[in-house]
């Protein structure tokens, strides 16, 4: 019986066919300026190889004078020669907590580290059969102070049918509905939604391949005195065009003073739309998806979720929780599309970014553009209520 596999701990013990290097930021001069100096509006090459490999690890401090810095750093990482990015996300949002802000935490494969979370940590392993680059670019208004280490495996050959490693940042205000006339409790729990068109999407994605993750973070525009739970949509993942699972015998709730009716199951609206009824994955709430429960209001790190920042007092502060799909990545064989509510039938209309991490055979579906940098900021150009 093989080792390899069973645990990474009992998976040490085998010995491996390849060559371990770095590339990191050191002073070439032997002195002590171990760190690369970005100024702005320039785009360094951090770790570059013609070959066949796996980037194993990569650790990152950074310093600027430039508010919101961490938004303004943009990381990109291109395996194979390709000439779109497979990785482009703000260097801040894709190590952790998002909102530019630092703090400590630890998951399996991400993890900000002391002090105050500064120190960044990445695990995803990356492949890549004949090349790979990985770049910082530096948006801010200040020079970059920048220290790394990327490290990986050399291979002679990479094995077969080992997916391309990706990260993706998106943000969004969504327009959310008026509440005028109707009570908190109608606003935050009221309505339905039927086909989830509305929803914020954290990933969409084209090819065969597997979603593993996504760092979410979101601050509440509402600014209500009254109970504020920013947290009541429901997850809805929409994959090859394939509906979903309900329990086979289940009564509309006799409590309610409404009447209602189940949505009847339907098949896409056309070939490739991908939005068959019910989702292919249905959930009931922002806090389940995330593995928490009854709206949490404190901080939490496990290997794989947790909450990095709860949102303090009535969830007026940011928000920044972290879902894992490491022993149970949710796989496609032709196109994924990852969303949730923005509050329960869309209703609310907070500010919303996210970096979804999957791996997939290329080629990928381009990228949107990036967010311009003054669009990123934290209140997305300080024009946010509140």
């Amino acid at each position: 019986m093989t080792q390899a596999g069973l645990s990474p701990l009992r998976g040490l013990a085998k010995l491996r066919d390849a060559r371990t290097r770095r590339f990191s930021s050191y002073d070439r001069t032997g002195g002590n300026d171990d760190r690369l100096h970005i100024e702005p509006g320039e785009t360094v090459v951090i770790a570059e190889y013609d070959g066949a490999g796996i980037v194993t690890h990569i650790w990152a401090t950074l310093a600027c004078n430039s508010e919101s810095f961490l938004r303004k750093i943009v990381l990109r990482a291109y395996w194979d020669g390709e000439d779109q990015p497979s990785v482009e996300t703000p260097i801040g949002d894709f190590f952790g907590i998002g909102h530019a802000r630092t703090k400590n935490f630890a998951s399996l494969p991400v993890q900000a580290s002391p002090e105050d979370g500064k120190g960044f940590n990445c695990y995803f392993p990356m492949p890549f059969a004949t090349g790979m680059k990985v770049t910082v670019s530096n948006e801010a208004e200040d020079e970059l102070v920048l220290y790394y280490y990327v490290d990986l495996e050399l291979h002679d050959r990479l094995e077969d049918d080992l997916g391309r490693f990706h990260a993706q940042y998106r943000q969004a205000r969504p327009e959310g509905m008026a509440e005028t006339g109707l009570t908190n409790e109608q606003f935050l729990f009221g309505g339905e939604n039927t086909d989830g068109k509305d929803n914020y999407t954290i990933l969409e994605a084209e090819g065969r391949g597997h979603y593993v993750g996504v760092l979410f973070s979101v601050r509440s525009r509402r600014r209500s005195a009254q109970w504020d739970w920013y947290g009541e949509g429901d997850d809805m993942i929409f994959i090859d065009g394939e509906p979903g699972f309900s329990v086979p015998v289940r009564e509309p709730d006799r409590h309610s003073t409404r009447e209602m009716a189940f949505i009847e199951p339907r098949g896409e609206s056309a070939p490739g739309a991908n939005d068959a009824w019910p989702p292919t994955l249905h959930g009931t709430g922002t806090e389940d998806y995330f593995n928490t429960a009854w709206c949490p209001t404190q901080d939490y790190s496990a290997p794989y979720h947790g909450v990095i920042a709860a949102g303090g007092p009535n969830w007026s502060e940011p928000v920044t929780l972290y879902r894992w799909h490491i022993e149970d990545p949710v796989i496609f064989r032709e196109r994924i599309r990852v969303s949730i509510e923005h509050g329960h039938a869309n209703r609310r209309s907070d500010d919303i970014s996210s970096v979804a991490f999957w791996y997939q055979a290329e080629p990928h579906k381009p990228f949107a553009p990036l967010p311009a940098v003054a669009e990123r900021i934290p209140g997305f150009g300080r024009d946010a209520e509140g």
